[in-house]
């Protein structure tokens, strides 16, 4: 497990690099689950099939102080390729730049284990989310996999 400390309005703010066993993470992925379930609406169902915590083997957790704020992941798509997964930032935390800290992170560990591309899905009702990933370098496109056939799924790359 690697720490990196960073400081900010004087609040110790600390990433983590994990799995999908460590407990934060899986609390914070309830949390993101229950927030879908209500956005996704009658699209959840589709959606959750995907979202297991099975595959994933690279997960960030962000603390403020010592309480886990935020977290992401990534699993292994192809040869040279990561999905990014699991982004989610606790909603009275949101516009702190932690979801930055959370995508930096995923992207620099998914670089040093020799990845040269990372992808990712969100949905059009996520507007705050594809806002996000346009303004931290994504670009738009085709939709892929099991997406492929979901007009509100936006897919998502980004050249590491």
């Amino acid at each position: 497990m690697r720490v990196r400390n960073l400081e900010k309005n004087k609040k110790m703010i600390k990433l983590i690099r994990t799995n999908a066993s460590n407990q934060d993470f899986v609390n914070l992925v309830k949390e993101l689950d229950a927030y879908l379930k209500v956005t996704d609406g009658e699209d959840h169902d589709f959606y959750n099939q995907y979202n297991g915590l099975e595959e994933i083997h690279h997960a960030i957790v962000l603390y403020k102080e010592d309480e886990a704020i935020g977290c992401g992941a990534f699993k292994d798509f192809e040869s040279g390729v990561v999905e990014v997964k699991r982004m989610y930032v606790k909603p009275e935390q949101r516009g702190s730049g932690g979801a930055s800290k959370i995508l930096s992170e995923l992207e620099k560990w998914a670089k040093e284990i020799g990845n040269k591309k990372c992808i990712l899905e969100t949905g059009d009702r996520q507007v705050a989310a594809v806002r996000f990933y346009h303004k931290s370098g994504y670009k738009r496109i085709p939709n892929y996999g099991q997406y492929a056939q979901m007009d509100n799924s936006n897919c998502f790359e980004k050249v590491l």
